[in-house]
């Protein structure tokens, strides 16, 4: 075996991949990003029969992490300003890690939200699924969607592919720790793996239940 061109057709080679990818990621990251000059403030939000706030971890079984606290926060405050008629979370049931959705219907009826004006997807166990879901299984046409700005464009990306016209709320309402992991890198993975299941794959959700 000439082991000098298998070298150089080996590094060639992987050269050519890496390229592939970079290029890859490049373009999902662009496609997805373009939706971000949409997103305002919750000062600015207009008025939308629905919001719909996405789940965004717990720190324990019982304590929201502080990006979904304040994702919480904003809806609230759309409903009180009466911007939105109501409200609708997603997120998980417990079944996939911990109870995001009791934790957050919780913190909303807390901030004066009647339970009456508060639904649930119990299985928005990722924001693709979510989005999928909402469309599907719920009939959702036109929302007010809620995260943070990181998470918005991905979160447009998916919802107005399933037929969702989305106006993006952020809930930026402090300065989160870990963000450069979570907000940029991540962030840039989670956009090509969006980027791929749309264009790609087209995964299932998990459970079609209510």
């Amino acid at each position: 075996m000439d082991w000098r061109r298998f070298t150089i057709n080996f590094l060639s080679g992987g050269v050519i991949v890496g390229l592939i990818g970079l290029t890859t990621l490049l373009v999902a990251n662009k496609v997805i990003l373009d939706y971000a000059p949409r997103i305002v403030s919750p000062a600015n939000a207009p008025t939308s029969s629905l919001a719909l706030i996405f789940g965004g971890g717990m720190k324990n079984e019982i304590e929201m992490s502080d990006m979904q606290w304040d994702r919480v926060e904003a809806g609230a405050q759309l409903y009180n300003s009466g911007r939105v008629e109501r409200l609708m979370i997603t997120g998980d049931d417990g079944n996939f890690r911990a109870d995001e959705i009791t934790a957050m219907t919780n913190r909303l009826v807390a901030l004066g939200v009647p339970t009456t004006s508060i639904s649930a997807d119990p299985h928005g166990y990722r924001t693709y699924e979510s989005c999928l879901r909402e469309a599907k299984l719920y009939g959702v046409t036109s929302t007010i969607v809620i995260s943070q700005s990181f998470h918005l464009p991905r979160i447009q990306y998916f919802c107005e592919h399933f037929g969702i016209r989305t106006t993006p709320v952020h809930a930026d309402l402090r300065v989160y720790e870990n963000m450069l992991w979570a907000g940029q890198v991540r962030e840039i993975l989670a956009r090509l793996k969006g980027w791929w299941q749309i264009t790609v794959t087209k995964p299932d959700a998990m459970t079609w239940e209510r």
